[in-house]
This record gives structure tokens, C-alpha cells and sequence, in this order.
């Protein structure tokens, strides 16, 4: 038996809380799963976990086995970490949970400067949806938050991303271009869903002066949708004046396919944060993709996808920015 790969294996039933979620994520067919486990239990000379058709939980044994598993795993990790980083370059394998709108709207562009930078760097990105918090399973986790997340991490900030009201330029021209804010009334409105439901008002924030304007909102906006990409679609295809991150709609803007409705004022903003978990020793691949992040993102609490002395598309974040 290989009583590494089986403790491993065990860990990860436990946190996944089943059997099949561990054979997905360390893509094992559930078979081997099941038998490592077996192995292991037939070795320790205990039940480890009690099964049953709907769940799964440890045995009292289990539990204490689990503590010290865990300190064993991540001893071993650490040390081959050391090794790792004696190397000339950083190498092995990063995972890191990032949102999935952020992954797919920034994120991914800037992997093949990355990779140039770092070829012996692999990488899991694992989308978070609605997740809020940093988790021990990645070396990295990004998070989208208004607030500051707490917990026993590191936590730096990478950017903030506000709001925004745009719409597709055929739209536009068919309905008008708001000038003030009270012009929104006749307009139909895409807006993110939220829980619980929002308001029938907007609160816009202005970017100059920083006051605020509460403008009452359609009794029923025409598209509500927590899946902020069909937010976009539906912008793109000239539905109404949506509500999206800049970070999402920097393309589209820079592009033409969406022109920004009021331009000095915003709705709410987004911090983005990076955690990773708070061990004695960083491998160097974590660091690396750290700092990679704070040179294209510029870290700190700003927009870089409404500065125009920054251009993230091309991976260029003032280096001032970051500390």
C-alpha cells in the first residue's frame, strides 16, 4: 500500500464530504478511491469513516487520525517546497480559486506572460462562484469582496473594480443617451441579482465631487441575473443598460461594443483580494504568481480598469502602485 498517496487520498474525501467529490478533484476513478481508503483502515486496524447511503463521518479515531494527518501532509509539502526552491527557477504545480468572471475576463489573457515568465509553472484555477472565503486547499485564492476578508491568512488587496452603467451604442441610439441620473427611470435596466433582492432604487456614487444620488429604479428591471456573463451578452446584444464591473466590460469598452452610460458616476465597488494560507515557508511558484498578480494589477485600492495613466490589458500596472 502506498500509505502517502492513501493519506492524501483520505484528507481529501474528508474535505470534499464524499467519496466522488475526492475521485473528481484528484481525478481518481471512484474505485481507487475507495479501495486506498479501505487499505488504509485495514492497516491502521480501524474504521476510519462511517459510511452511509446519503453521508459520511468520522469516527472519534478518525478524527484524532485526521489532526495529525494534516501536520504530517503539510510538514512533507513544506519540505519539498525547500528543495524546490533551491532550484535556479520556480517550478510545480499552483492552485489557486479566483471568480469566475475575473478568471475569465483578466485573468486568462495575461497566463501566456505568465507562462513565459515562469514555463515550469502549472497551474489549476478552480472557479468560486458565490464562495466568500480564502481556502486552505489553494495556495492562492482571490476573492471579490467589499470589504477586507479576515481570518488566520495573508490578505493583500489587488485592485478594486466599481460598478458601472453601459449599454451597447445601437441601444443607445435607439433609446437616448441618459444625461443625468433620473433619466435611468425610462430605461430598461439590466441589474445583478442580489440577496436579498435590491432595493427599487439605484445609489449612484459621483467620481468627482463623491456624492451620492439615490434615482428611483423600474418597478421591475427588465433582466435580473446573478450570472454576471449573461449580464454582458445581454448588454452586448443591446438589451438595456447594464450594471457590471469594469473588469468585466474593460474590452467591450475599449473595443466599442458598449459606451459608458453617465460616466461620472458609479454604483457600488469591488475589492479584489488575494489570500493564501499563513505557513512558515512560501514555495517559490506561490510567490511568484503573487507578485505577478500585484505587477499587472498595480495592488492598492484603485480601479486600473478606468485609470487611464494604466493599461492592465497589456500587463503594465504602474510598479508605483505596488509595495
Amino acid at each position: 500500500m502506498d500509505q502517502l498517496r492513501a493519506m492524501r487520498v483520505f484528507t481529501r474525501v474528508i474535505d470534499e464530504g464524499s467519496f466522488a467529490g475526492a475521485a473528481r478533484a484528484l481525478d481518481l476513478a471512484p474505485a481507487v478511491v475507495t479501495r486506498l481508503i479501505a487499505e488504509l483502515e485495514d492497516h491502521l486496524g480501524v474504521r476510519l469513516i462511517e459510511r452511509t447511503t446519503r453521508s459520511l463521518a468520522l469516527t472519534g479515531l478518525g478524527e484524532r487520525y485526521l489532526e495529525r494527518v494534516r501536520v504530517i501532509l503539510a510538514d512533507l509539502d513544506e519540505a519539498e517546497a525547500l528543495v524546490q526552491d533551491a532550484t535556479d527557477e520556480p517550478q510545480g504545480h499552483l492552485r489557486v480559486m479566483v471568480p469566475s468572471a475575473f478568471a475569465c475576463h483578466q485573468l486568462a489573457r495575461h497566463l501566456p506572460a505568465f507562462h513565459a515568465e515562469h514555463p515550469r509553472i502549472t497551474l489549476t484555477l478552480t472557479p468560486s462562484g458565490d464562495y466568500a472565503g480564502s481556502d486552505e486547499l489553494h495556495d492562492i485564492t482571490i476573492l471579490a469582496m467589499r470589504e477586507p476578508p479576515e481570518g488566520d491568512f495573508v490578505v493583500r488587496q489587488l485592485a478594486r473594480s466599481d460598478v458601472i452603467l453601459c449599454a451597447s451604442p445601437d441601444y443607445l441610439d435607439r433609446h437616448g443617451r441618459p444625461a443625468v441620473p433620473q433619466d435611468l427611470e425610462r430605461h430598461q435596466l439590466l441589474l445583478p441579482a442580489t440577496s436579498p433582492p435590491m432595493q427599487r432604487e439605484l445609489v449612484l456614487h459621483h467620481a468627482g465631487d463623491g456624492s451620492s444620488m439615490r434615482v428611483p429604479a423600474p418597478r421591475v428591471p427588465l433582466l435580473t441575473t446573478a450570472h454576471t456573463d449573461t449580464l454582458h451578452a445581454a448588454a452586448l446584444a443591446g438589451l438595456g443598460i447594464a450594471g457590471l464591473t469594469s473588469l468585466v466590460v474593460e474590452q467591450a469598452l475599449r473595443q466599442g461594443q458598449l459606451e459608458r452610460v453617465l460616466p461620472q458616476w458609479h454604483a457600488l465597488s469591488i475589492g479584489l483580494w488575494m489570500t493564501r494560507p499563513a505557513r512558515k515557508h512560501v514555495p517559490a511558484r506561490t510567490r511568484a504568481f503573487w507578485d505577478f498578480l500585484l505587477r499587472t494589477y498595480g495592488g492598492g485600492d484603485h480601479d486600473p480598469w478606468q485609470d487611464p495613466a494604466q493599461d492592465p490589458s497589456n500587463g503594465r500596472a504602474a510598479l508605483a502602485l505596488s509595495s
